[in-house]
């Protein structure tokens, strides 16, 4: 698929079992059901549990590994140079965690990271899910647009 965004997906630890063109295409559309400004750019890091508690540690504060973190750009707070495009923020997966959860919860890889992912772009896209149920259910309902029923696999 064509996107009218910039992905770019990475996967810093060793494995063969990340579908890189399926989470770079359903990253695309879920930012365009979202109304996401056509070329903005959006970073994804698969990587492994150290790597995602030290960036929880440094960035939130919590020392402990998780499954998806989301890192909104702050540039508005700096002076971008003319004409360069929006970036919409980072997202860091934890792989070993997705695997761990799909195992969990009985179903694939490729599901779990597909929701994680989605799960990210949603909190870079303002979405929340923390001490509000009005704004979890309405999350939820914007992941399972993306990805269908998603009652047996919500854990957060």
């Amino acid at each position: 698929m064509d996107l009218p965004f910039d992905i770019t997906v990475e996967v810093a630890v060793d494995t063969k079992d990340v579908d890189v063109h399926a989470l770079r295409d359903l990253a695309g559309r879920v930012m365009a059901g979202e109304s996401v400004e056509r070329g903005t750019s959006l970073a994804i890091l698969i990587t492994g549990d150290d790597e995602v508690r030290e960036l929880n540690a440094r960035f939130l504060g919590i020392d402990e590994p998780t499954d998806v973190l989301s890192f909104p750009d702050e540039s508005e707070e700096f002076v971008n140079a003319p004409g360069q495009p929006p970036h919409l923020g980072d997202i860091a997966i934890s792989l070993p965690t997705a695997i761990r959860q799909a195992e969990a919860l009985g179903h694939g890889l490729d599901a779990e990271l597909a929701h994680l992912l989605v799960h990210g772009i949603l909190h870079l896209c303002g979405y929340d899910h923390v001490d509000n149920p009005e704004e979890e259910a309405r999350m939820r309902a914007r992941e399972e647009h993306y990805l269908g029923d998603l009652r047996h696999v919500h854990l957060h």
